[in-house]
C-alpha cells in the first residue's frame, strides 16, 4: 500500500533552520520531526523512520556525516540530504561516499528545497510502507 505524504526528518543545531524546513516540508504536505544533532538523528530515525532526512554537517554531539553513516548502516533505504554552510570539496565527496542522495549549501533557497522534495517524490513514486526497515 503506498502513501503520498513523505515522512521528512529535519536535523539542525539551528533552530531558525529547523522550523524554516518545518514549514516547507508542512507546506509540500508532508509530515515532519525534528532533532537538534546527530545523536537525535540516529535515535529518530530508527523510532519514526522516515523517509527523507535534511540532516545539517556540523551539530554538536554527532556530526552529519556520522550520523549519515550510522543511519545508513542500519537502514539503507532513507535518504539524507546533507546541508552545510562549510562545504568543501571533501565534505561533499565524503557525504556521497556514506550515502547521501544529494548535498545542498546553506544559506540555501526555500523554492530550491520544495523543488528536492517534488524531485524525491518523482524519483521514489509512492511511498511503501510494507518494505520499510526498523531498527531492533
Amino acid at each position: 500500500m503506498g502513501r503520498d505524504e513523505l515522512k521528512v526528518l529535519i536535523v539542525d543545531d539551528q533552530a531558525g533552520v529547523r522550523f524554516l524546513l518545518d514549514i516547507v516540508v508542512k507546506e509540500s504536505g508532508h509530515k515532519s520531526y525534528m532533532g537538534q544533532n546527530g545523536l537525535e538523528a540516529i535515535e529518530l530515525a530508527c523510532s519514526v523512520c522516515p523517509d527523507l532526512i535534511f540532516m545539517d554537517v556540523r551539530m554538536p554531539r554527532i556530526g552529519g556525516l556520522e550520523a549519515l553513516r550510522k543511519i545508513k548502516e542500519t537502514n539503507p533505504e532513507i535518504q539524507v540530504i546533507i546541508m552545510t554552510a562549510y562545504g568543501s570539496d571533501q565534505t561533499v565527496s565524503d557525504a556521497l561516499r556514506y550515502g547521501a542522495w544529494c548535498y545542498i549549501a546553506k544559506p540555501f533557497d526555500v523554492n530550491e528545497i520544495k523543488k528536492l522534495l517534488i524531485k524525491f517524490v518523482n524519483e521514489h513514486g509512492d511511498i511503501d510502507d510494507s518494505n520499510a526497515v526498523y531498527c531492533m
